[in-house]
């Protein structure tokens, strides 16, 4: 793999601290967090030339983008590290066999599924140890997928109140284009991106970012002083000062194919 941005974080200590911070959070981040545009699904699996596929939903988190991926057809198994992630992932869909397992070590057989998707997770895994893991349990062909929500800030008031959520714990800003991951075992990556929005009201958008690792992990009085000047940002916009509003957002998708 090479580059920066999405695909790599160069703090290990602040990439472990912001990867392990979820859990706690479980039901906020399932109320709050939005889901995946079924047109991205449609393409990550567009390959396989089918979605009646067995598809991993890996690091699912509290089931996302396994919601997306039944939607589409599949039958999914979902794999993820913490507990209590799992407990709400299973309440969302119990029919759906919930796993305890990482990207580094997935429980589950050689050639065993059709597709792996992994939704706003990928940058959490340690790549070097998990493509060949990727590889063993994909049969030859099988789709590797992964999802990516960011607002959509060439809207203007968006810009702007992006600007105002960074705490102590962000990461650098991202290359815009960063290269694409990379290994001998799969294709190319493709990548596509597909418009997407979620209904929100002005505290429920500061509710969603208090979900994000880099407000889970810092101090408390640093926390309440972002969310609240992001509800006086909202607040004192036209745009989203009155009732519920469409938050414009982007999902990347990126795919490739095992060899």
């Amino acid at each position: 793999m090479s580059g920066s941005g999405k695909w790599e974080v160069e703090d290990l200590a602040l990439r472990a601290r912001r990867a392990r911070s979820f859990g706690a959070a479980a039901d906020a981040y399932d109320a709050h967090r939005p889901d995946y545009p079924l047109a991205g699904m449609r393409w990550a699996l567009e390959p396989l030339g089918s979605t009646d596929v067995r598809v991993l939903d890996l690091g699912a988190g509290t089931g996302k983008l396994t919601g997306v991926a039944l939607a589409a057809g599949a039958r999914v198994t979902a794999v993820e590290p913490d507990e209590g992630m799992r407990t709400v992932l299973r309440d969302r869909h119990p029919r759906v066999p919930v796993l305890a397992g990482a990207a580094e070590s997935i429980p589950l057989p050689d050639n065993s599924m059709d597709a792996i998707i992994v939704g706003q997770a990928f940058h959490w895994f340690d790549l070097p140890r998990s493509f060949p893991e990727f590889a063993r349990v994909l049969r030859p062909g099988g789709v590797l997928a992964a999802f990516w929500n960011d607002h959509d800030d060439s809207v203007e008031w968006v810009a702007a109140f992006d600007r105002l959520r960074h705490s102590s714990a962000s990461f650098p800003p991202a290359n815009p284009e960063p290269d694409l991951p990379t290994h001998p075992l799969f294709t190319s990556f493709a990548q596509s991106v597909f418009p997407h929005s979620q209904l929100r009201t002005a505290e429920s958008l500061t509710a969603t970012i208090a979900t994000h690792s880099h407000a889970l992990v810092i101090p408390e009085a640093e926390r309440e002083a972002i969310l609240g000047r992001l509800t006086e940002f909202l607040r004192s916009r036209p745009e989203t000062s009155s009732g519920t509003f469409e938050m414009p957002l982007r999902t990347t998708v990126i795919r490739a194919t095992a060899i």
